[in-house]
């Protein structure tokens, strides 16, 4: 069966609940079919490398929650619960191992990263071969199963009642926002078709969302030449 990824990204929504704790959310999504997977390569190091010296001359020696997105980040967790201080949002997580240098995992995870740190923005993808249905924000009910790993064994976890997750048909598939990712969704060396989310806040405004957008798309179409790729806004006035 042929993906119309431009019904599917009509498909996606918002639940009313969770834009009552933040107005000023915006997603954007992006699919990308045609990929070309692998390990790290000279072109995603090229990306990340950038992307650390970009960020390194950003912060200095500011502490990088200081960010007004991040800190917008923070306050969008402590609004449900989550304690950022434990459970921090992903492009924070991501910045916060400059010093060390960021982690390579492999191509498609790479360049994604290197665009979070580059544009201070919370960035994930998912392998669509394994996303099952609409892709749904949602304040959690509990019982929602997550497929992760704990001390190196497969785990199903649930997150907490009012917890924001994005979920499928199966499960939740991220946890509190942007968080952390199910093992079930997550890129692979196998992974062809995917779904991009970049998070914005208000201190990033649309026509900076967009340019991290693009510039992901831009990464996408270099390293995968045949890719096809389409996007959706949601949220704000999307």
């Amino acid at each position: 069966m042929t993906f119309d990824a431009a019904a599917w990204l009509e498909s996606a929504t918002i639940d009313p609940a969770v834009l009552a704790l933040r107005p000023d959310y915006r997603a954007l999504l992006i699919t990308a079919e045609g990929l070309l997977p692998g390990p790290s390569d000279e072109l995603s190091e090229r990306l990340l490398t950038d992307a650390e010296s970009a960020a390194r001359e950003r912060f200095g020696d500011r502490p990088v929650e200081e960010h007004p997105h991040l800190a917008a980040w923070r306050e969008a967790f402590r609004a449900f619960g989550a304690k950022p201080q434990r459970t921090r949002p992903s492009a924070e997580a991501l910045l916060r191992r400059l010093s060390a240098g960021l982690p390579r995992v492999d191509r498609l995870t790479d360049i994604y990263n290197a665009i979070s740190v580059g544009h201070v923005i919370p960035l994930g993808g998912e392998d669509l071969d394994h996303y099952v249905g609409a892709a749904r924000l949602v304040r959690a009910e509990g019982d929602e199963t997550f497929e992760t790993t704990a001390g190196g064994e497969p785990v199903v976890e649930h997150p907490a009642p009012g917890e924001v997750v994005w979920r499928d048909d199966t499960g939740a598939t991220c946890r509190r926002w942007n968080w952390r990712q199910c093992t079930r969704t997550r890129l692979t060396h196998d992974t062809t078709r995917a779904m991009f989310v970049l998070d914005a806040l208000g201190p990033m405004d649309d026509t900076a969302l967009k340019a991290a957008g693009d510039q992901l798309m831009e990464a996408l179409t270099e390293a995968s030449p045949g890719v096809t790729i389409a996007s959706r806004l949601l949220g704000g006035a999307a």
